[in-house]
């Protein structure tokens, strides 16, 4: 009897935050066993902070990501301004919505229109797409920019921004910067709403998985900097209850730790965000998705594209709101002394997800302990089982550079720090 058995390798995951490979075995059109590897060398971080001093955290962790680096400064201030009971006031709190519009706005932009939709319409490449759609890359391109406008205005620059610290920003915008970027996001907002309704016509495909959505929730405002950790299944707790409800494990595959909710994976990001949170959307901002006709909650995770590019114009729609009502303050931070030792928590919503910190400082202000968990490590055990559905889903009779396809997209679907936009999926498949 002849067993009809399949095996596909592919041993680089090019640009995925690092190195990795995913590893799939058929056996009779029947998913025998799927490993997605990470085996980039571990970074170290949190054992860097160690000894350092709290004012030292927040420029370290932007260095953790060149895409993501306000999610790990904000998580990280929030963390070390709980420790000594530090409110920074509300002008510090509405800069720092503004400087996550930013993040937002840059890192969803480059997804969507540079990684993701490429996949979508059938090119190798944003570079091959842009000669179909030229108008909808140099958009999306001129989106992005506005991101690294706002991020540069309080953070001095666009990559691995310096001007953030415990207790608010080291300078505050002039009257004459805030005006200036406020006319640049009104000037683009109508491009921008178009191209959420781009967006929202691009052929993704249809597939619907019992999806448990974790996410940051505030009582009044889409969430940034604060709230609870929330899930779609009932979850509700403060922050600094995290570590009593969610697990990170080590798996033989991979460098990365996998995380998982009461034993079972769930999703972060832009998908999970609008899901748990679209009622605090600005009415506007509702009335672009009911146009477009794609409708939260969301059971199909590819679905996560068309949530980003929503969020892209809510962070345009909020930059405005924050800059028509600018004043420049007194002072751009609170005075920040190590007045005691103890614990402090951060969790704040990266682009991709839910970024948790947690510190332990001595009585001199210095790190004893780092806890940092990023989103997109949140993910894989998520991503695994996606691929799981997907390709069964699909039929693992189908040949295999249509599951190599599928499983690129889905990959990538979850914008893991750094995707591709080229096929990086190399298979090499051992049939008997």
């Amino acid at each position: 009897m002849n067993i009809e058995k399949k095996e596909i390798n592919v041993p680089i995951l090019a640009r995925v935050e690092g190195e990795g490979a995913l590893e799939l075995e058929v056996l009779e059109n029947k998913l025998k066993s799927l490993t997605l590897r990470i085996y980039e060398p571990p970074r170290l971080f949190e054992q860097f902070l160690v000894g350092r001093n709290y004012s030292d955290v927040v420029d370290i962790v932007a260095r953790i990501c060149g895409i993501c680096p306000i999610a790990y400064q904000m998580s990280a201030a929030h963390a070390i301004e709980s420790v000594f009971d530090i409110q920074p006031g509300p002008w510090v709190r509405e800069m720092r919505r503004l400087f996550y519009c930013g993040e937002w706005i840059q890192s969803h932009s480059l997804h969507v229109h540079l990684l993701a939709s490429p996949d979508f319409l059938n090119f190798n490449s944003a570079l091959e797409m842009a000669k179909k759609y030229p108008n909808e890359v140099t958009r999306g391109l001129r989106i992005q920019e506005l991101g690294h406008d706002i991020i540069t205005l309080l953070g001095a620059r666009s990559v691995n921004p310096v001007g953030a610290c415990v207790g608010g920003f080291y300078k505050a915008p002039t009257m004459e910067e805030a005006k200036a970027l406020l006319k640049k996001l009104k000037d683009a907002e109508s491009e921008v709403a178009d191209m959420v309704r781009w967006v929202a016509t691009l052929p993704i495909p249809k597939f619907s998985h019992d999806i448990t959505c974790v996410s940051l929730r505030h009582p009044d405002e889409y969430p940034f900097n604060e709230g609870h950790v929330v899930s779609n299944k009932g979850l509700d707790i403060p922050i600094s209850e995290f570590n009593d409800h969610f697990e990170e494990t080590h798996v033989p595959q991979s460098t990365s730790l996998h995380s998982h909710l009461n034993g079972e994976p769930y999703l972060v990001g832009p998908l999970a965000r609008i899901n748990n949170n679209f009622d605090l959307l600005p009415d506007k901002v509702k009335a672009l998705v009911a146009e477009t006709g794609v409708k939260y909650p969301s059971d199909n995770m590819f679905d996560s594209i068309n949530a980003r590019a929503v969020e892209i114009y809510y962070s345009v729609v909020e930059a405005i709101r924050i800059l028509e009502n600018y004043t420049c303050p007194d002072a751009s931070r609170v005075e920040v002394k190590a007045t005691k030792a103890g614990w402090g928590y951060g969790c704040t919503e990266a682009p991709r997800g839910i970024c948790w910190h947690r510190y332990e400082l001595d009585d001199a202000g210095k790190v004893k302990f780092s806890q940092i968990v990023p989103p997109t490590s949140q993910n894989y055990a998520r991503i695994e089982e996606d691929l799981r559905m997907s390709l069964e889903e699909l039929g693992l009779e189908h040949p295999d550079d249509e599951l190599r396809l599928l499983a690129e997209m889905v990959i990538r679907n979850y914008d893991p720090c750094i995707s591709c936009s080229v096929h990086f999926l190399d298979l090499r498949v051992d049939r008997s």
